[in-house]
């Protein structure tokens, strides 16, 4: 977090300054452009993913991303607008023009991606709305953000032009599915729920067993009323309205991605087809990673 009093002497009239350095969040005041209406903070931050705060925006930030990845220089940035958003504006900077991505009061509920490729750090403008001459209103913007590298499964979930197919997956993708998602789990559909607003289904899943996850996503319970000994896994999986999920009798396996803590459906074949898959492949030593099939 960045203290006020810091913004105050960061900044240089016409001129960008660096305002943190190493840090994966910034919290920051448009005070400071009340001494001086022409400035423009420049905030870099060196994570895959953390936070941004401008409370009372004025005028405006310029947020430089640049983690410490050996990665290429292929990426995809996502960020997730908050519930009190408003006050500002967010552009990408690309080759040093504007698009616009996220308008002020628009009050997104999705997330959005763009890719950032070529030899400059990905770069978020903000720029603050007007406001009454002599009224400072109590005004916040914030997002999070992720840098997903080369992720295949990112979810077309707003402006970019990522697109998730609804397709089931080929061999070849299910076999690289279970090496590189986020989260690999066995398990039943108990649910499905469907959000036109979003364009998003939920699907609750009740999981036999978790190979992995990036974070707690399936957590153990026990069912209320029961004398279960061993709790079961539980969680509740992201895909897009137009795949028409629906219900289904038997154990699939779930892979997929995650993003600001959601599970975003990638693969999801029945499990007895994956083991055909993934025997057939080891048999012939073609598949990508070894999978425990017991």
């Amino acid at each position: 977090m960045l203290p006020n009093a810091t913004v105050l002497l960061c900044f240089l009239a016409l001129q960008l300054r660096h305002c943190a350095a190493d840090l994966c969040s910034w919290t920051g005041s448009g005070f400071a452009a009340a001494v001086d209406s022409r400035i423009v903070l420049q905030v870099r931050l060196r994570c895959t993913e953390g936070s941004v705060r401008w409370v009372y925006p004025g005028q405006a930030v310029r947020v430089v991303l640049e983690p410490n990845l050996s990665s290429n220089l292929r990426t995809t940035v996502c960020i997730k607008p908050s519930p009190s958003f408003r006050g500002a504006s967010v552009f990408i900077e690309r080759a040093g023009k504007l698009e616009l991505l996220v308008t002020d009061g628009e009050r997104p509920r999705q997330v959005f991606c763009f890719r950032a490729d070529g030899p400059h750090r990905p770069a978020l403008y903000l720029q603050a709305s007007p406001q009454r001459e002599g009224h400072w209103s109590r005004r916040t913007m914030g997002f999070r953000y992720e840098l997903l590298g080369n992720r295949s499964a990112v979810p077309d979930l707003g402006h970019s032009g990522l697109q998730t197919s609804c397709r089931p997956c080929n061999d070849t993708e299910l076999l690289m599915a279970i090496c590189n998602s986020d989260f690999v789990v066995r398990g039943y559909i108990k649910n499905v729920t469907h959000s036109p607003e979003s364009q998003t289904s939920l699907v609750e899943v009740t999981a036999v067993r978790v190979y992995w996850q990036r974070s707690r996503v399936f957590e153990q319970q026990v069912a209320p009323g029961t004398s279960q000994s061993i709790p079961s896994w539980h969680g509740h999986i992201h895909t897009l309205l137009r795949c028409h999920v629906k219900p289904g009798d038997g154990q699939f396996l779930f892979t997929g991605s995650e993003h600001f803590g959601e599970a975003w459906l990638g693969c999801a074949p029945r499990y007895k087809d994956f083991l055909s898959v993934y025997q057939t492949a080891r048999a012939a030593r073609r598949n990508s990673c070894d999978f425990p099939s017991d």
